[in-house]
């Protein structure tokens, strides 16, 4: 959970206008300049700037992030040394953290805690380089002074994730995805399935150093006999997106028109939609492939599975099975095979 300072500010007030009287610090070359530049931002009262600094947004709007801040004069800053670590793609740096908190009325502060922060490889060729960002930042308020409120370390398991790149993905799920679902489950069905995809591109030579990507899979809606999941894909950059699915559009003729329990004539493949979840679905690592099942009703005997690929950084539709006949028997007719070969 990301914990937003400006929250705990508006309650600590004690006037200092030099702060306001900065100057201007903009530096994103290592953890310890970037902290001093946010808060730099702050004193200026520059709450665009502070909010460009974090990797998602700490606030649900710019205003409410500079509304959290109305009451607060400035803030001091004291730092300890940053830890890091690698990553396919990214490091990632913690960095101990102490704050005094002024405001307009009369009172200080402190707080204690750690930022965590990360950084794309610049080595790494993309289209576009993605510079160092604060992930988030964990707090608590201190009975020391400023000056020995720094943490020793940020090691523990109260201030330091176990897995920051999927914190990122249930921040994704929750902005975009999390209105589709219909929620009510509990943590432990709520935490996502993570599975890592080790892969080369078809362009790469066999000798070439492996790329690592993670999927991260989600539970969305459950019904009677089907419960659906959706998708985040994590690149070997650590770049995160929802993933949609290519499903074929089917047009089912059956012998009586007015009876789909009647015989099934004809299935015919009349066009492609996508569709952001899969029903009954899994990852398969020793393919690569995830794989659904779709029940049209309890029996299971009229369904459609579909089967996509992960090859060249991307999950392709290969397979796609239907049983349209309500028969009370499963008896497949596949309608698409990209995956058998010529």
């Amino acid at each position: 959970m990301r914990i937003v300072l400006a929250a705990f500010l508006g309650m600590a007030t004690f006037g200092n206008p030099a702060f306001g009287q900065d100057q201007y610090v903009d530096d994103r070359s290592d953890p310890v300049v970037l902290i001093r530049s946010l808060y730099n931002a702050i004193n200026r009262q520059e709450y665009a700037r502070a909010w460009s600094y974090f990797a998602t947004p700490p606030a649900a709007s710019l205003q409410a992030y500079a509304d959290g801040y109305a009451d607060t004069a400035g803030v001091e800053l004291r730092t300890g040394s940053p830890s890091e670590e690698g990553a396919a793609g990214s490091t990632h740096f913690q960095l101990p953290v102490a704050i005094e908190a002024y405001g307009t009325d009369g009172a200080a502060r402190v707080f204690s805690g750690c930022y965590e922060l990360r950084m794309s490889n610049p080595d790494i060729p993309t289209d576009e380089f993605t510079p160092l960002q604060i992930e988030r930042g964990r707090f608590s308020v201190s009975d020391k002074p400023l000056n020995e409120a720094v943490p020793a370390s940020c090691g523990s398991a109260e201030t330091r994730p176990v897995d920051l790149l999927q914190e990122r993905a249930v921040g994704l799920y929750e902005l975009t995805l999390a209105e589709l679902c219909q929620g009510g489950f509990s943590s432990e069905e709520m935490a996502p399935e993570s599975h890592t995809i080790r892969f080369r591109y078809d362009y790469e030579e066999a000798t070439a150093p492996e790329r690592q990507a993670r999927l991260f899979a989600f539970l969305c809606n459950r019904g009677a006999y089907n419960e659906s999941h959706v998708y985040i894909f994590a690149n070997e950059n650590e770049e995160l997106r929802t993933l949609s699915f290519a499903v074929p559009e089917l047009d089912i003729r059956y012998r009586d028109e007015n009876n789909p329990e009647s015989a099934v004539e004809e299935i015919y493949v009349i066009g492609f939609r996508t569709v952001p979840e899969l029903v009954n679905s899994e990852y398969d690592p020793d393919t690569r492939t995830i794989n659904s099942w779709a029940k049209w009703r309890g029996l299971g005997d009229a369904s459609s599975t579909g089967r996509w690929l992960f090859r060249n950084g991307e999950f392709s539709l290969v397979r796609y099975d239907v049983d349209a006949s309500y028969d009370g028997e499963i008896n497949e007719k596949t309608v698409l095979d990209y995956a058998s070969g010529p």
